[in-house]
């Protein structure tokens, strides 16, 4: 029977919570499944390590989790913590050297919950949100000089590159080809951003010739929050620079219902590092140790994780399990506007898998 080594790191806040969760939810699987395993390693990296070592995860830490198969992540953030400390110290120290182009975040509206759009009703809203994961807004380059004087000055260079924005859109064209609609949405600011966007635009077109069977077009990241939420219907795939898709996947998250339930993949398509399964949702202080938590974007996320691992039929059960869940109003979470607990909806979840939900 085929054992899956996952590296566990549930992070901040809620973090810890949820993908206890998650790991709860995925034994129950196995064992419902009888044809694979998990083996879950534990790592307490993040902001109380940091408290405690002044770093977010140990020297060589990345090299105690590359051969795992997957790597299931919770959050990151602390409110005595600088956010650019706890993202770069852990995430993105994951994310990069890992080679983690490929930020997926799949949207849609889940069975018995309602979105803030008052027109929508679930079909119109289904989405895959591709984020190019590695460069971009965030790679990572630039400073601050004077500072403290008045001429202080500081800099974020957005770095794009051909290989990086060649393969993230390539990939957004392969994933909308095996998706029903074949339709691909394109999202730059190349009419103010004249160099790096200018250049997905180029680049977009020379790949777009490669897809014949998949209908593309372009959007202004601005106009697309309005097509977003006026055109739901109009969208399918979309992918988008680092920054842009950030915010774009947030707004989709909300517009589903709650960022509660949005599921992330961080993969590494060519499979040389493990990929990163995580929830959108952050470490959500407000509510930590509360048992609130809402769990349904881990098990989400860990659906995902099963497809990356092979386990396609054991991710279509988890969520068909979830799906029924959500679907019970009395097993909503406050972030959807109910009062049930971590507790409850997970093993509401486990009960469903083991009553073999097909």
């Amino acid at each position: 029977m085929k054992t899956y080594k996952i590296a566990a790191i549930p992070g901040d806040g809620i973090g810890k919570e949820v993908i206890a969760a998650g790991i709860e939810v995925l034994n129950a699987l196995a064992k419902r499944e009888g044809k694979f395993a998990f083996k879950f390693d534990h790592f307490d990296w993040g902001s109380d390590y940091y408290k405690k070592h002044g770093v977010m995860m140990p020297e060589g830490g990345r090299e105690q989790i590359k051969n795992h198969d997957a790597i299931f992540f919770g959050a990151v953030g602390a409110p005595d913590v600088p956010d650019h400390i706890t993202l770069w110290g852990l995430r993105l120290a994951i994310c990069q050297p890992f080679d983690q182009y490929a930020n997926v975040r799949p949207t849609r509206i889940l069975p018995g919950i309602v979105s803030p759009l008052r027109a929508v009703t679930g079909p119109e809203l289904d989405w895959v949100i591709v984020r190019e994961n590695s460069e971009g807004e965030y790679a990572g380059v630039g400073g601050r000089v004077h500072r403290g004087l008045p001429e202080e000055t500081a800099t974020d260079v957005a770095v794009f590159t051909r290989t990086g924005v060649a393969r993230i859109i390539r990939f957004a064209f392969e994933l909308a080809r095996s998706r029903p609609r074949k339709q691909l949405t394109i999202v730059t600011k190349s009419n103010a951003q004249r160099h790096g966007m200018v250049m997905w635009d180029d680049i977009a077109l020379e790949v777009a010739q490669e897809f014949p069977d998949v209908k593309w077009d372009k959007m202004l990241v601005d106009a697309m929050t309005m097509r977003m939420t006026l055109r739901p219907e109009t969208l399918d795939t979309i992918v988008a620079t680092n920054l842009h898709a950030d915010v774009l996947s947030d707004l989709a998250a909300a517009l589903a219902g709650s960022l509660g339930i949005a599921p992330t993949a961080n993969i590494n398509p060519e499979r040389k590092f493990p990929s990163m399964f995580e929830p959108i949702h952050g470490s959500a202080f407000d509510i930590t140790g509360k048992g609130i938590a809402n769990p349904t974007g881990t098990f989400w996320t860990a659906t995902m994780m099963l497809d990356h691992l092979g386990e396609k039929e054991a991710g279509a059960r988890l969520m068909k399990a979830v799906e029924r869940v959500t679907a019970d109003k009395s097993l909503h979470t406050p972030d959807l506007g109910g009062k049930a607990t971590t507790r409850q909806v997970t093993d509401a979840v486990i009960k469903s898998i083991e009553g073999g939900n097909e």
